[in-house]
């Protein structure tokens, strides 16, 4: 059995709180994802709480005049629930080291096992709305070489397509930073 699937990472948001809204900038791009998706096949849409993921993928709901279902696993890792002033630092070790685990926080393999099951009940040509840490931890999962380097690389919104074909999956970057259509 063959599934195509689109992951894709929220437009530019005013913070990091959950409840953090787009930017007028951010809104502008998730019209711009509307344009992209345009005349792909879309089956269903699954986005994280999160509002800036939400408020990524609504324009597009509207369009196709489907919900958006919401699920907790694509939410953002949360890499620790303390203050961090290397965060950078952390986050690029949690990739070299998937089970590191800092206080209050999650481990790069929890968070993979948690996007990977949505990953493999989502429908064929959804599109699944997440946060460029989970994004990254996704990707790596299916291609070992995708690392911080890549990560720090990823854009707001992004783009990836992720096809899974007898148990084998791979990824393929379709966003570009001038997207707003055909490819």
């Amino acid at each position: 059995m063959e599934k195509t699937l689109y992951l894709v990472r929220h437009c530019k948001a005013t913070g990091q709180a959950p409840e953090a809204p787009l930017t007028s900038e951010g809104v502008e791009q998730a019209e711009r994802l509307v344009r992209f998706f345009r005349g792909r096949e879309i089956s269903s849409l699954i986005s994280s709480p999160f509002v800036r993921a939400v408020q990524s993928i609504e324009p597009l709901a509207k369009e196709l005049k489907v919900s958006v279902e919401i699920d907790e696993r694509l939410a953002e890792r949360v890499l620790s629930n303390e203050d961090l002033p290397d965060w950078l630092e952390r986050l690029e070790e949690s990739f070299q080291k998937l089970d590191l685990k800092l206080a209050g926080g999650e481990s790069g393999v929890e968070a993979m096992e948690r996007g990977a099951a949505v990953l493999e009940t989502a429908p064929n040509h959804c599109v699944l709305v997440t946060h460029g840490n989970m994004m990254g931890l996704l990707l790596k999962q299916i291609d070992i070489s995708f690392g911080f380097k890549e990560w720090m690389k990823l854009s707001n919104p992004d783009v990836y397509e992720v096809k899974i074909k007898d148990g084998n999956r791979t990824i393929n970057r379709l966003w570009q930073e001038d997207s707003d259509g055909k490819m």
